[in-house]
């Protein structure tokens, strides 16, 4: 079964501008008449706003109840369309979809419907506060979804937990000529490393221990490259095993330029072992080590930005990616494994853990969004020629409460320490923009 694109709407960016309707209508009419717009925005009933747009769902209602088979699923773009020659304006496919996505049209008498505007929506690019969004990553599963995959079924992670979509991601698209190294965390403690003496991946696995698991993996990279094979040795470790008692075999590798994709799994603490504090744990957040009582509020030290750490060893490739963003974690996933043929490749991936978050699981995703459009979490990558770039856009961040109020690890917060984290966010993109722009500039010399 194919996945297709699709427009989603952020209901709590919506300001009811009508600028979405505006565009469609000129796309499709050559007009500004609201009432000729595929796409409508109505009041909701918590003084909020509604969307009524065709989704091009995979099952469309109104295709099954059109007599005349006026309607029909495209297979090949998944938009649902409509042939006026055969329609007999019935009006049942109006009763059919349950989003109001095709309605009828008095300026014409005859229905109208989205048809994504070959691929561009016009209404998506009109939307100026980011409640429109043309979601693409269907592409992703058309491309990778029959990729074997190389976990096998079962693994024990906590309900809602990222980090199994995410080590099947990984290792589809790195592919079955791999060595993983997977240190004591969460990766193995969920099977990976499999038990009763089955291992729990199709490739071969080991388990360092935490304060080796780069230079391990380096001496299997070697051996592999003398024997003549191609393989790509891959580390998928949690935070604490990266950035505090591995970091030490983790920057010797990196020196070396050792040929390594190293992925770190960021979920913010030992949350394998009880939940406690990492050099990764942000600044405020309670842990079992970091209480919070009449004395402590949560952790009083900044976490450690291990990221840039890595761009100071001047990596192959370095990058930070997010679980709420597929099309940017595959794009970032692809430069790195080409990167670890002739160097060492670093992926930074923000993982949301459900148990020591205090958040539901089925908020995963949403917990990591907000992490991204709040800025609490940038996504960019670095090479040594191009420098460092943004690959998500900076410059419309919403306020960081939306992202702590979301996670309970943060609730204990006071207005100080949110300001604090506020003004933390502000300092570090300032960093990250004065990288970017040096990044740009010597990019620039380069092609001159």
């Amino acid at each position: 079964m194919a996945a297709y694109e699709t427009i989603a709407f952020d209901a709590a960016r919506c300001t009811g501008c009508g600028d979405c309707m505006s565009a469609c209508a000129q796309e499709k009419t050559g007009g500004f008449d609201h009432a000729a717009s595929r796409i409508q925005i109505l009041p909701a009933a918590n003084d909020g706003f509604e969307l009524a747009l065709c989704r091009q769902c995979g099952d469309p209602g109104c295709v099954s109840v059109c007599p005349a088979a006026a309607l029909e699923k495209d297979a090949a773009s998944g938009v649902v369309r409509w042939d006026e020659t055969k329609c007999i304006d019935c009006l049942l496919c109006t009763v059919g979809c349950v989003y109001a996505g095709i309605a009828y049209d008095e300026r014409t008498g005859r229905v109208a419907k989205c048809d994504l505007c070959g691929g561009d929506p016009a209404c998506v690019k009109a939307c100026g506060e980011g409640a429109l969004r043309h979601v693409k990553s269907a592409q992703i599963y058309n491309r990778y979804g029959e990729l074997e995959d190389l976990f096998v079924p079962g693994l024990a992670g906590c309900q809602g937990c990222n980090t199994e979509l995410l080590i099947r991601h990984v290792l589809r698209a790195v592919g079955p000529e791999t060595v993983v190294a997977a240190p004591p965390g969460c990766i193995p403690g969920m099977g990976t490393v499999g038990y009763n003496g089955k291992t729990g991946t199709k490739v071969p696995v080991f388990h360092p221990l935490l304060t080796n698991t780069a230079s391990m993996l380096a001496g299997v990279r070697r051996t592999y490259k003398r024997k003549g094979r191609d393989v790509t040795a891959l580390a998928l470790a949690g935070d604490g095993g990266t950035a505090d008692v591995g970091f030490q075999s983790l920057s010797g590798a990196a020196e070396r330029g050792e040929e390594i994709l190293y992925v770190c799994v960021d979920n913010e603490g030992y949350m394998n072992t009880g939940m406690q504090r990492s050099g990764c744990t942000p600044y405020g957040a309670w842990t079992s080590t970091t209480p919070v009582g009449e004395r402590s509020h949560g952790k009083t030290q900044e976490a450690k930005n291990l990221p840039l750490l890595m761009v100071m060893h001047r990596c192959a490739y370095v990058a930070t990616a997010s679980t709420a963003f597929m099309e940017d974690l595959y794009d970032k996933l692809a430069r790195a494994i080409e990167a670890s043929k002739r160097g060492f490749a670093y992926l930074h991936i923000y993982s949301p853990c459900t148990s020591g978050w205090r958040f539901p699981s089925q908020a995963n995703i949403e917990v990591a969004r907000k992490a991204v459009e709040t800025g609490f979490v940038v996504l960019w990558d670095y090479t040594p020629d191009a420098g460092l770039r943004f690959t998500r856009p900076i410059d419309d961040l919403r306020a960081v409460d939306e992202y702590l109020e979301a996670v309970g690890k943060y609730r204990h917060l006071d207005a100080a320490q949110v300001a604090h984290i506020q003004a933390q966010l502000e300092k570090d993109l300032g960093l990250l923009k004065e990288l970017a722009v040096r990044g740009a500039q010597a990019e620039a010399r380069a092609l001159a």
